[in-house]
C-alpha cells in the first residue's frame, strides 16, 4: 500500500499509519520507504525491530499511546488524515517532506481552495501589521485562503482579516497544546469557517526546533508566500520549499508605499 493520491485506509490501517508515524526516528522520507518496501504500515512496524542497528533497539509507539490519541482527537473534533487520501491537501502532498498523517479541526473543504500564506514577525511594526491586514483581507475577497502560523503578530492578524472567508492555522504543537495559549479563543473562531492542521501528537508542546518544522507545511498548502517583517534568521524566511510558489519579502520602513506596491502586484 503506497502513500499515493486515490489512497483510502480503514480505521485499523490509519491506526497502523499514526503508529508508525509516531515511532521512533521515523520521519516523513523513512515512513514512505517502509510503507514501499513492505506493502503496509501494520508489516512496516513488524520489521522495525530487525531494522534497528545493532545494540540500538527502537521505540515503537505503544497501542496505548494512539489509541488515547484517538481518543483526544475525537473529543476535539479532530480527524486524522493520511497522505493520499481524498481530503488531504493536495498541494501539500506534493512537498517531498509531507507528513504521513495530519489531525486537522474545522472545515476540510478549504484545502480545495487556491491559498497564499502571510507570515512575519511577532513584533511587527504598526505599519507592518497594516500591511497584513489589507493584503489578507484583499486576498481573502479575491477568494484566496489565508495560511499562516497562528503566532502573535503578523500571523494573527492575518489569520482575522479571513475568518468569514476560509484560513488555514498550522500549528507548531499538538492540539490540546495551542501556542499562544491567548490564541485558543481565536482558533474556534477561525475553525468555522477554515481549518486547524498538526503534525504533532496530542499533548505536545511546541518547542524552538518545532517552527521550522511547522513552517514547511505552510509553504508545502500555499501557492505563494509573503514574509512581513521578519528577521533574516526567523524561521518566517525559511518558509519557502522546493515545490512552492512565489515569495515575496516585505519589510518597513526600507520599503516606501509605492514601492511596497509594486513589489507585491509582480
Amino acid at each position: 500500500m503506497s502513500a499515493e493520491a486515490g489512497l483510502r485506509l480503514t480505521d485499523a490501517q490509519r491506526f497502523d499509519w499514526l503508529r508508525l508515524w509516531r515511532s521512533e526516528s521515523i520521519g516523513p522520507r523513512t515512513f514512505r520507504t517502509l510503507i514501499n518496501r513492505f506493502g503496509s504500515a501494520r508489516a512496516a512496524l513488524e520489521a522495525l525491530p530487525r531494522l534497528a542497528p545493532s545494540g540500538k533497539p527502537v521505540r515503537i509507539a505503544s497501542l496505548e499511546e494512539i489509541e488515547r490519541e484517538f481518543e483526544l482527537a475525537a473529543a476535539c473534533g479532530a480527524v486524522f488524515i493520511a497522505l493520499g487520501e481524498e481530503n488531504y491537501p493536495a498541494l501539500l502532498r506534493n512537498i517531498d517532506t509531507a507528513p504521513p498523517v495530519i489531525a486537522v479541526r474545522g472545515t476540510v473543504s478549504v484545502f480545495t481552495r487556491p491559498a497564499v500564506a502571510i507570515v512575519g514577525s511577532r513584533n511587527a511594526s504598526g505599519a507592518g501589521l497594516a500591511f497584513a491586514e489589507r493584503l489578507s483581507r484583499g486576498l481573502a475577497q479575491a477568494g484566496y485562503v489565508i495560511v499562516s502560523g497562528l503566532a502573535r503578530g503578523i500571523d494573527i492578524r492575518a489569520h482575522q482579516r479571513a475568518y468569514d472567508t476560509g484560513t488555514i492555522a498550522v500549528l507548531a504543537g499538538g492540539h490540546d497544546k495551542i501556542y499562544p495559549a491567548e490564541h485558543a479563543a481565536q482558533l474556534e473562531r477561525l475553525i468555522e469557517g477554515g481549518a486547524a492542521i498538526s503534525e504533532m501528537p496530542f499533548g505536545w508542546e511546541a518547542r524552538g526546533r518545532d517552527f521550522p518544522r511547522r513552517n514547511r507545511i505552510i509553504a508545502g498548502l500555499a501557492q505563494g508566500s509573503v514574509i512581513v517583517e521578519a528577521a533574516s534568521r526567523s524561521g518566517s524566511v525559511r518558509e519557502r520549499s522546493p515545490s512552492s510558489g512565489d515569495t515575496f519579502s516585505v519589510e518597513f520602513p526600507y520599503f516606501g508605499q509605492l514601492g511596497l506596491r509594486s513589489s507585491i502586484s509582480y
